[in-house]
C-alpha cells in the first residue's frame, strides 16, 4: 500500500528509541491499560485470538507486551497503538470490499482513546467501523505523528480540528469511500506533513485543494485517488507557488483535465511517481512532461490521449514503470525507448565513446538506464507495424502490448528476458510460430496472453516448460489439433483459454485433476470429442467452466455443478441425470446446455439452485411438463426454454420477481396466457411465447409491463381484440428512451473468495421479415411486437400508434377487420410493418409516406382501396394487388 514505507521506517524508529534491554519488569501504567481494555471491548474479533495477549490475567498484566502496543522507555506511557492486520493488507488492497473475511476486527472507536496521551503512532487501518464518523478527540493527540485510518469505513465529514495534530508527519484517511471533505484548508495547518493519503475521499467541493498542497513544505507523498477532484483552473495556478519537495503524487481515477499540467510542471525535476491513469486527459504527450527526467513510475493510462508516441520519452531514463495503455496513440513502436541502449550496447566496452562520433545525447549518458525498465503497458492503442525486439530490457517483469495493430512474427528474443513475469500480447495480427525458443529463460513467467493472435504453437509433445503459470491465454491460437500435453506440468493456473484453438482431441483424464484455485476454464469452439469424466475436485471458489461449441457428448459430471457459471451449449451431450447429486446450497449462478440432445422430462430438482440468475436450456428435446421447481429461481433474470416439445401450462413464476426475458417459444404449451406475468413480472424486458397452443384473448395486464421492449405471442390460438391499453408500455413509448444498449445480464463466479461479474447477451430467434432469424448483440434495437398468425378480430386500436419506439410491427395472418389507423405513420421508426392477410378495409394512410426508416411493408391480402399515397419510398414497394383495389 502507498501508506507503507513511511509506516514501517517510523514504527522501526519507535522500537529503536522507545525500547531498552535488561531484565523484564511491568512498566504498564494502570490508567492505560485499563484504557486499552475498554479498547478491546469495544472491538469484535472476527479472526478469534488476534488481541488473545490483552488480559487480566496475571500473566498478562504488562500491557507494553501486548500485540500493538508499545510503550516509552523512558516514560512507560503508551506511545503507539497498532491494530491493523498488517500481514493481510496487500491483499485487501486488490479486494477492496466490505466483506468481513478480510478482517479481524470491526466495532467502534472507543473513547477511550482519550487516555492515551501520549501516543505518536495510531494504526486503526483495516478496521471494519462502518456507520460511524471520526470522532474529533482524536485532534486531541498533540504528539502523534501518525495517523492511519485507512480502510475502515469511516463516513461523514473529516474534523477539521485534525489541524491541531501539529506534528502529524502521515496521515491516511485512504480508501473510505464515505468520507468527505468540503474545504481542505485545515491541512495547511499540518505542516509537518510529509504523506498525506485521502484518495476516495468526496473532495467534490474542495476546489482550494491544489492551494493547499502547496503551502506543505515537507510533504513528499500525496494519494488523492479517486476522489472527484474539482479541475484545476487558470487563475487558481496564478496564485500559487508549488512546493519542490513532492515525490509521489497519485492523481488517478479523477477527471481531471490537460489543465493540471502547468501545476505539474512546477514540480520541476522532483517527481518520482506520477499517477494520473483514468483521467480525461486529451491531446498529445506535453513535452515539458518529457522533461522530467526524474520520473521513474509514469502512468497515463486509460485517458483522451493521441498521436504518436514520442521520441523523447527516451530522455526519461529513470524509468521503471511506464503504462500508456487505453488511449488513442497511434504509429510504430517508438525506437527511442530502446535506440539509445543498443548504440551503447555495441560501443560500450570496446571503444572510447568521447573518440567517436557520435551524438552528444548518447555520449553524455553515465549508463543505459532503459535496462532498469520493469513495466511496460501499450495495451488498447494502435500501434502498429512489427513486434519490437526487446531483449536489451533485461530487467522486463510486466509487458501489456495487447489490443493493437501489431504484425509480423515474434522474435525469439523475447525468451531472454529472464524476469519477465507478465507477457500480455493478445488481440493484435501477429503471425507465425511460437516455439520453446520463445521462452527459454522464461522460469519467473506466471501470466501469458496470446489470444486473438494467428500464431501457431510449435512446441514438442515432450516439452517441460521452464514455468509455472497461473494464468494462460492461448485464444485463436493454434494449439492442436492434439490436447496440449505440456498443460500436465502446469500445476497452479487459476485461468485456461484455449479456445478457437483446432483441438480436434478427446480431453484427457489427467486434464481434470485441476488445481482447486482454478477460476476459468475455456475450451470452447473446438472439435473436442469423447465424454468427460467425473471429477473428485473441491474448488475453493466457484469457477466459470466453458466447454461449448464442441462434440463432448454422454453424461454432463456432476463435478462441473460445483462451478459457479458453466456454458456446455451446442455439444452432444445426452444425459442429465447428474443433476440430481448436486447439493442444495449450490452456488451456481450461469447455466447454459442449450443445442444439445437432452431428452426426456427436465429434472425436478432446480429449487437447489437458488442463486441461478441466467437458465438457457433451449434446442434439446426436452418433454413433458416445464417443473415446478423452476418457480423457486427467485434470483433469475433469464429464462430461455425455447425449441423442446414441453407441453401443459405455464407452471407460476410468481416468485422470478427479477425475471427480464423469458423465452418458451416453439414448445407445446397450452391454456391462457397466466395473467401473473403482468401482475408480478414487472422487471420483463423481452416475452417469446411464440409457436405454441397458447388460447384465449391477450390478457390486459400485460400492459402492467413498463419496460417490455419485445412482445412476440405469434402462432399461437389467441383470439379476442387487441388490448387498448397497450400505450401503457413505456419503453416502446418514451420518445428518446435508449433502454438496452445490449439486452443482456451479469452474472457472477467466484475466486478465491471474490467475486467476478461477467456479462451475458441474450439471443433470440425471431420471424424478422418472413425470416427466422437469430439476433444478438442487436437484439436490443428490434423494439417488436409480434402477434402475427392467431385469431384475433376486431379493429386495430388507435393506441398502438403511440408506441413510437417500435421498429417492427406485425400484425398479419389474423382476423383483423376496419381501417388502418390514419396514426399510424407516428410510429416513425419503423423498419418493417406487416398487416397482410386479415380483412381490413379503406384506404392506405397518407401518413406512412413519412415513415423515413420503412423498407419492408406487407399490406396484401385486405380489402384495401384508393390511391397509394404519394411518396418515393411508398411507390417503390411492390404491391401486392390480391383482394385490393389501388389506383396510383
Amino acid at each position: 500500500m502507498s501508506w507503507s514505507l513511511p509506516r514501517i521506517a517510523f514504527f522501526m524508529t519507535l522500537l529503536f528509541y522507545g525500547s531498552g534491554a535488561g531484565e523484564q519488569q511491568i512498566r504498564c501504567i494502570e490508567v492505560e491499560r485499563q484504557a486499552l481494555l475498554k479498547i478491546k471491548q469495544d472491538l469484535h474479533e472476527i479472526k478469534e485470538g488476534f488481541l488473545s495477549s490483552w488480559g487480566n490475567e496475571e500473566e498478562k498484566r504488562d500491557c507494553c507486551e501486548w500485540y500493538g502496543v508499545q510503550c516509552s522507555n523512558n516514560s512507560d506511557h503508551v506511545i503507539a497503538l497498532d491494530l491493523s492486520p498488517s500481514s493481510h493488507v496487500e491483499r485487501y488492497a486488490v479486494l477492496f470490499t466490505e466483506d468481513n473475511d478480510f478482517r479481524f476486527l470491526q466495532g467502534n472507536i472507543s473513547p477511550s482513546l482519550r487516555e492515551l496521551k501520549h501516543l505518536t503512532y495510531l494504526d486503526l487501518s483495516v478496521i471494519n467501523f462502518t456507520g460511524h464518523g471520526i470522532p474529533s478527540f482524536i485532534s486531541t493527540f498533540s504528539k502523534l505523528r501518525y495517523l492511519n485510518l485507512s480502510y475502515t469505513f469511516v463516513s461523514g465529514e473529516i474534523p477539521p480540528k485534525l489541524a491541531n495534530l501539529s506534528n502529524l508527519e502521515v496521515l491516511d484517511l485512504g480508501y473510505n469511500s464515505r468520507l468527505r471533505t468540503r474545504n481542505v484548508e485545515w491541512v495547511f495547518r499540518l505542516s509537518s506533513l510529509r504523506h498525506l493519503d485521502l484518495s476516495y475521499t468526496n473532495m467534490s467541493q474542495a476546489t482550494n485543494w491544489m492551494q493547499v498542497v502547496n503551502k506543505l513544505p515537507y510533504l513528499t507523498n500525496l494519494q488523492l485517488r479517486r476522489c472527484k477532484l474539482p479541475n484545476v483552473t487558470s487563475s487558481s495556478l496564478s496564485r500559487v507557488n508549488s512546493s519542490t519537495s513532492l515525490s509521489v503524487l497519485d492523481l488517478s481515477w479523477n477527471k481531471l483535465s490537460v489543465s493540471v499540467f502547468p501545476w505539474l510542471f512546477s514540480f520541476g525535476r522532483g517527481l518520482v511517481h506520477l499517477d494520473l491513469l483514468d483521467n480525461v486527459l486529451e491531446g498529445p504527450i506535453p513535452k515539458a512532461l518529457l522533461n522530467m527526467s526524474t520520473l521513474e513510475y509514469l502512468d497515463l493510462g486509460s485517458n483522451e490521449l493521441e498521436g504518436s508516441i514520442p521520441e523523447a520519452l527516451g530522455n526519461l531514463t529513470a524509468l521503471t514503470y511506464l503504462h500508456l495503455g487505453s488511449n488513442h496513440f497511434e504509429g510504430e513502436f517508438p525506437k527511442s525507448l530502446w535506440g539509445l541502449c543498443k548504440l551503447r550496447e555495441l560501443y560500450a566496452g570496446q571503444n572510447n565513446l568521447s573518440n567517436l562520433n557520435l551524438p552528444e545525447n548518447i555520449q553524455s549518458l553515465p549508463r543505459c538506464t532503459h535496462h532498469s525498465l520493469e513495466a511496460l503497458d501499450f495495451s488498447y492503442n494502435r500501434i502498429m507495424g512489427s513486434f519490437p525486439n526487446l531483449s536489451l530490457f533485461s530487467s522486463l517483469k510486466s509487458l501489456w502490448l495487447s489490443s493493437n495493430q501489431l504484425n509480423g512474427t515474434v522474435p525469439e528474443a523475447i525468451g531472454q528476458l529472464s524476469q519477465l513475469e507478465y507477457l500480455d500480447i493478445s488481440g493484435n495480427s501477429l503471425k507465425g510460430a511460437i516455439s520453446e525458443a520463445h521462452f527459454s529463460k522464461s522460469s519467473k513467467l506466471s501470466h501469458l496472453s496470446l489470444s486473438g493472435n494467428s500464431m501457431i504453437l510449435n512446441i514438442s509433445s515432450d516439452w517441460n516448460p521452464p514455468f509455472q503459470l497461473d494464468s494462460i491465454s492461448l485464444g485463436s491460437c493454434k494449439v492442436g489439433p492434439r490436447f496440449p500435453k505440456w498443460l500436465q506440468t502446469q500445476k497452479n493456473y487459476s485461468k485456461l483459454n484455449i479456445s478457437y484453438a483446432g483441438i480436434s482431441d478427446s480431453i484427457p483424464d489427467w486434464f481434470w485433476d485441476l488445481s482447486s484455485e482454478v477460476y476459468s476454464i475455456d475450451l470452447s469452439h473446438n472439435q473436442i470429442h469423447g465424454t468427460t469424466p467425473n471429477s473428485s475436485i473441491e474448488f475453493i471458489g466457484y469457477p466459470e467452466i466453458d466447454l461449448s461449441s464442441n462434440k463432448l457428448e454422454g453424461s454432463i459430471p456432476v463435478f462441473i455443478f460445483k462451478a459457479g457459471a458453466i456454458d456446455l451449449s451446442r455439444n452432444s451431450f445426452s444425459k442429465l441425470d447428474s443433476i440430481f447429486q448436486v447439493s442444495k446450497d449450490s452456488l451456481l449462478t450461469f447455466l447454459d446446455i442449450s443445442y444439445n440432445k437432452l431428452s426426456g422430462d427436465l429434472p425436478d430438482c432446480w429449487s437447489n439452485f437458488k442463486e441461478l440468475s441466467i437458465l438457457v436450456l433451449a434446442n434439446n428435446k426436452f418433454s413433458g411438463k416445464i417443473p415446478a421447481s423452476i418457480g423457486s429461481l427467485t434470483g433469475i433474470a433469464t429464462l430461455n426454454l425455447g425449441n423442446n416439445y414441453f407441453t401443459q401450462e405455464l407452471p407460476s413464476l410468481k416468485s422470478c420477481k427479477y425475471l427480464e426475458a423469458i423465452n418458451v417459444a416453439e414448445n407445446r404449451l397450452f391454456g391462457p396466457i397466466p395473467t401473473w406475468i403482468g401482475e408480478s413480472l414487472s422487471s420483463l424486458v423481452i416475452i417469446s411465447l411464440r409457436s405454441n397452443n397458447f388460447s384465449g384473448s391477450i390478457p390486459s395486464h400485460l400492459c402492467h409491463l413498463s419496460n417490455l421492449q419485445l412482445l412476440d405471442l405469434s402462432s399461437n390460438d389467441l383470439s379476442g381484440s387487441l388490448p387498448k391499453c397497450l400505450n401503457n408500455l413505456s419503453a416502446l413509448k418514451r420518445e428518446g428512451y435508449s433502454g438496452f444498449t445490449t439486452i443482456s445480464h451479469d452474472y457472477t463466479y467466484g475466486s478465491n473468495g471474490s467475486t467476478v461479474y461477467k456479462g451475458y447477451d441474450y439471443q433470440l430467434q425471431l420471424v424478422w421479415k418472413g425470416t427466422l432469424s437469430t439476433f444478438g448483440n442487436t437484439l436490443a434495437l428490434v423494439k417488436s411486437i409480434d402477434l402475427s398468425n392467431n385469431m384475433l378480430n376486431g379493429e386495430i386500436p388507435t393506441e398502438i400508434t403511440e408506441l413510437i419506439e417500435l421498429v417492427f410491427l406485425n400484425l398479419s395472418r389474423n382476423h383483423l377487420s376496419g381501417q388502418i389507423p390514419p396514426e399510424i405513420g407516428d410510429l416513425n421508426l419503423l423498419d418493417a410493418l406487416d398487416l397482410s392477410n386479415n380483412q381490413l378495409s379503406g384506404g392506405i394512410p397518407s401518413s406512412l409516406s413519412q415513415v423515413p426508416r420503412l423498407n419492408t411493408l406487407d399490406l396484401s391480402n385486405n380489402n384495401l382501396s384508393g390511391k397509394i399515397p404519394i411518396s418515393t419510398q411508398l411507390q417503390s414497394f411492390e404491391v401486392r394487388r390480391t383482394n385490393c383495389s389501388y389506383s396510383s
